[in-house]
């Protein structure tokens, strides 16, 4: 004889609710990192040691934000999903502009002039690298970082000077020196040096046809620990404001920093503009260059120009014997009015 009960379809057991709250507290706790390092982020949290430091990776960490995304979502944890969809949406919303290219149109009748950063990790930087660089690229500038004695002389020796005759140059031991080598006429406007002992040559550079221009090789201090974050963030706050009823500016250089720093972006509203982020190159990582160290890469190079200045292509090149790559952009400059 058959019963009722033995006609009635068998359910599904539920979890037990402590397994329930485990995976509830296992989705929130993967999630709740990047809900703090999205609104660090937007909201400009990131001074200080380690934050200096961490904020740069923000690339990584918006594109590991999708596993406790989809972790949230295939444990049907509906909170958990939806605040973690808002903080990728707001990470990616940070950093995937600098994939898509929005240079606009060139100043018109305006003269090109092509640009390059080295940093030459205290004067190690293999001259001739340098100098085949600036000879395939046709480079007209070239804004050097960590310039020593000994590096001057070894770029003279490979035929640097022949190429880029004019040069602003104030060679330093270690970290703190700095150069500005141009194919066109320059003036030295002098060295400015931060209280970190941090400098950057300044060059007033009278390119043809093109209004005045004025070029820093900039190297704030680097923020590697507690005590050089914060002269970092006292360094970088000096770099000098757009003058756009005069000369064009041209930051180049080792900014130590990305666009994911707040106090770059500060920069910027001198402003500038990124050149990288302008053609869309803005995740071309130039540092570190050296294959022995296990990070992942960053951009802390940058061109930065004045809004009036068009920007048609920027790269990044290996540099041998140094810890970044060095940067090229091809830049259009306003006519002389």
């Amino acid at each position: 004889m058959v019963t009722t009960e033995d006609t009635l379809p068998l359910l599904p057991a539920k979890p037990p609710r402590r397994r329930r709250r485990w995976w509830s507290a296992v989705v929130w706790l993967m999630a709740v990192p990047f809900v703090i390092w999205a609104a660090a982020r937007v909201l400009g949290l990131d001074s200080g040691f380690p934050a200096v430091q961490l904020i740069a990776f923000t690339p990584y960490v918006a594109a590991a934000s999708l596993v406790p995304l989809v972790v949230a979502v295939l444990t049907k944890r509906l909170w958990p999903a939806v605040v973690t969809a808002v903080a990728t949406i707001a990470l990616a919303a940070c950093v995937l502009p600098r994939w898509i290219s929005d240079s606009g149109t060139e100043p018109d009748g305006g003269t090109v002039i092509r640009v390059m950063s080295v940093n030459m990790l205290m004067g190690g930087a293999d001259p001739k690298t340098i100098v085949d660089l600036v000879k395939q690229y046709d480079v007209d500038l070239v804004a050097f970082q960590e310039y020593t004695a000994e590096a001057k002389a070894a770029l003279a020796q490979t035929g640097l000077e022949a190429v880029l005759p004019n040069a602003v140059s104030y060679p330093r031991p270690g970290v703190t020196g700095s150069a500005v080598y141009s194919r066109f006429p320059v003036s030295d406007l002098g060295y400015r040096e931060f209280p970190s002992s941090f400098g950057q040559a300044q060059a007033a550079v009278r390119v043809p046809g093109a209004v005045d221009v004025r070029v820093e090789s900039v190297h704030p201090c680097a923020p590697s620990n507690s005590r050089g974050a914060g002269c970092w963030e006292r360094d970088i706050v000096q770099e000098p404001a757009a003058t756009p009823g005069g000369a064009v500016n041209l930051l180049i250089g080792d900014f130590n920093a990305t666009l994911d720093h707040e106090k770059f972006r500060a920069v910027l509203d001198k402003g500038y503009r990124d050149a990288a982020d302008v053609v869309g190159a803005g995740f071309e990582a130039s540092w570190p260059y050296d294959e022995r160290w296990f990070i992942p890469g960053v951009t802390l190079d940058h061109v930065v120009a004045d809004k009036r200045v068009g920007v048609r292509k920027v790269s990044v090149h290996l540099m041998p014997n140094s810890d970044h790559k060095a940067v090229f952009a091809e830049l259009v400059l306003p006519k002389a009015q």
